[in-house]
Order: C-alpha cells, then structure tokens, then sequence
C-alpha cells in the first residue's frame, strides 16, 4: 500500500514475523490438530498447544485458561453469554457501560430479552466509568459485570483492577473486552474472571481470537454451540492451525516488545496531535481527560463533515467515529455518551497510529489533514456567504 495507514484500531497488518510463522501451515503442514493417531495430527496438535502458551503469556494466563475462538466477537458472546446463562437461577442481573463495543451491549441486549435485568452505566466526559456509580448497581443479584479495557474509538483505559475489586465485593464474575488493549498496555490475567482477546487487532491473522476463562476458582459457561467438544466443551469445532500459530507469534512479539512500541507510538501520537491542535483551530481531543492507548487520537474538528474531510485525503486510510447501521451513517453513540452532539460527532476523526508508521508518515498526513480542513471550512464560508 502506498498510501499512509492510520486504521490501527479497526485492523493491523499482519506482521512479517507472525507470517512466516504460519507458512508451513498454510502448505505443507496440513494436519489436523484434532487427529492425533498420526504424525501430520500430532505436530498440529503441539503447534496449537505451543501457540496457546503463547497467548496466554501475553496477560499471564496458564495457557489451559485459553479458549481459541474466532475473535472478539465471539468470546464476548461467550463470556457474556456462557457466563450469565450458566448463573440464571442464581443470579440475574448484569451491568456493563454505554461506550462498550456493539458485540458487548448486543449480547447484553439478548440477555434482557431472556429476562435478565442489564444495566447499562454512562461515563463520565473523560469517557471512564463513574466506579461511585458502577459500585450502587453491582448488587448482590449481578452474574456479571462487563467493561472493556480499552475503548476502540476513543482509547480510554479503564481502571480494570478497581473494576474486578467491585464485581468481586459482590460475588459478581468480570468479563473485559480486551481487543483494543492486548499487546499494548500491560494486562493481569489476575484482575478479571474472563478476558476476550483478537489477533487482528494485535499484528496477528484475522479469524483467530480467544477468551481467557479462570481456572481457580474455576468459571463455568454454557456454549454458544455444540459439536465435538474441543476447547474443553465451551468451543467445539476444528481449530485453524495456522491462525493460531500467527496468533501465538504476535502475541510474543507484543510481550518481548510491548513497552517500547508503546513509547515510539506514543511519541508519533502525540507529534501528530500538537501539529493538527496547532494547525486546525478550534481541534480538540476526545478522551482528553483520561489515560488512553499509546496510537489512539480521536479529533473534533468544528465547522467540517469527517467523511467529507476522508474523502479529500485518499491518500490517508483513517476513519470516523461513526457506524454505519441500515445503510445509513449514525453519529458514534461512544461520542454521544461523551456528551457530544450530532454535530461534533459528525465532524470527530479516529487516527489509529501503529508499529510500522513513520515520523515523515505522521507529518505528511497531519499536513493532509490540516490542509483538507482549512479547504472545507473555506467552501462552507462560501455556501453560507
């Protein structure tokens, strides 16, 4: 790709690493992990096994916790899902917060017509979860409590350990979508009972993800399907050996150089940051007030229509905060949670910096960008004038 990629947030590129990595599996080493009466099934098997360590390592997890399953999407349904299913005559009542990822609140969603009652918590304008808040509606009746790690359009961390200690007062289980967080900021298997992971989001293979699921003391979940039995019952089916093998790569990758990434994204962050502040009046950064992901930057620009601004920059792959849902473009309802209107939400860009891009990268496309804004702004004085 010529252009300048600053999408990290909604994919990354699979790492050259991680590729070479998973090669002999795509050609000439095909067997099945689940057949083990021969040698091809044997090494698949091992190759999975060494992968899932690998996964598991990157959050301090024994690997036995680690459940493969398609990606995100999947094991939030599954932690949430599985987990509120298996306690419905316990416990009815689950809580999670309005800026969780549309896999989280729709899972959510599906429970409340199962009878379970959810509560969907707001934030505060940092985009952080109010804990004086979250503490009143975690009560003794709650299965579960789900909160992501780090928000995908905005990029605020939460306090995932004050978080868990809340659920845990209550005997409620804690769930965190940890997609966006994975391989960027350091995360404690020991501060959550279920944890959903994506290799995509982490220079890995699309298609593979997995959810952490506490051993001691053991949670249990109900599966979303069935078959064979794989991934101890709760993720029957034939594992993908290949994706698992770059999966497990990039997670070793992300843990040997994790804090280092962090601080030369964080310093192309913020470089792209001051130039666009500096350049573009009245830009402002959402999320500001919180601690966010090292390449994340979501920027209001007053007066301009985002995707308009995208589409004078071709040379630039970026994106809005913005959903497309039945064919139309809504505002982000991360944005509107923030307490922004339709019309700031309509006028916020989502950069998301990653390992491979450059200082000239990041200048170039701040001039882009700066140069597109001051371009619209000037053919919406002319309409109006």
């Amino acid at each position: 790709m010529s252009g300048i990629y600053l999408d990290h947030h909604s994919t990354t590129p699979l790492d050259p690493r991680a590729h070479d990595a998973m090669e002999p599996w795509l050609t000439s080493r095909f067997g099945n992990p689940h057949s083990e009466s021969h040698a091809l099934g044997r090494a698949a098997a091992a190759a999975v096994e060494d992968a899932r360590g690998k996964v598991a390592a990157l959050i301090g997890a024994d690997p036995r916790e680690i459940v493969f399953t398609s990606g995100a999407t999947e094991s939030n349904n599954l932690a949430i899902l599985g987990a509120a299913r298996f306690l419905k005559d316990i416990k009815r009542r689950v809580v999670t917060v309005a800026t969780e990822h549309k896999c989280v609140l729709e899972s959510c969603l599906a429970l409340r017509d199962e009878g379970f009652e959810v509560v969907v918590l707001g934030v505060k304008p940092s985009g952080l979860v109010d804990l004086d808040a979250l503490e009143r509606a975690v009560t003794d009746d709650t299965a579960l409590v789900s909160v992501m790690a780090a928000n995908n359009e905005i990029g605020v961390l939460q306090p995932i350990h004050e978080i868990a200690a809340i659920a845990r007062a209550k005997g409620a289980l804690f769930h965190t979508d940890a997609a966006q967080a994975a391989g960027k900021v350091p995360l404690d298997a020991a501060d959550a009972d279920l944890i959903s992971l994506s290799s995509h989001k982490l220079y890995g293979p699309m298609g593979i993800g997995a959810l952490y699921v506490r051993r001691r003391p053991r949670v249990r979940l109900k599966p979303l399907f069935h078959g064979g039995g794989q991934e101890r019952g709760l993720r029957s089916g034939t594992l993908p050996v290949a994706l698992c093998v770059g999966f497990g790569a990039a997670c070793a990758i992300a843990r040997s150089e994790r804090d280092a990434e962090a601080e030369r994204v964080g310093r192309l962050r913020d470089r792209l940051e001051s130039r666009l502040i500096a350049a573009v009046p009245g830009a402002r950064v959402n999320g500001a007030g919180a601690p966010r992901l090292p390449g994340n930057l979501n920027l209001t620009i007053p007066g301009i229509d985002a995707l308009a601004l995208i589409a004078e920059v071709p040379d630039v792959a970026l994106s809005t905060g913005s959903a497309c849902t039945s064919a139309e473009v809504e505002p982000s309802y991360v944005l509107s949670a923030l307490g922004l209107d339709e019309r700031a939400a309509r006028a916020s860009l989502r950069f998301g910096v990653g390992r491979f891009n450059t200082e000239a990268e990041i200048d170039r496309a701040g001039a882009l960008i700066a140069a597109a804004a001051e371009r619209l702004k000037g053919k919406a004085s002319v309409a109006a004038g």
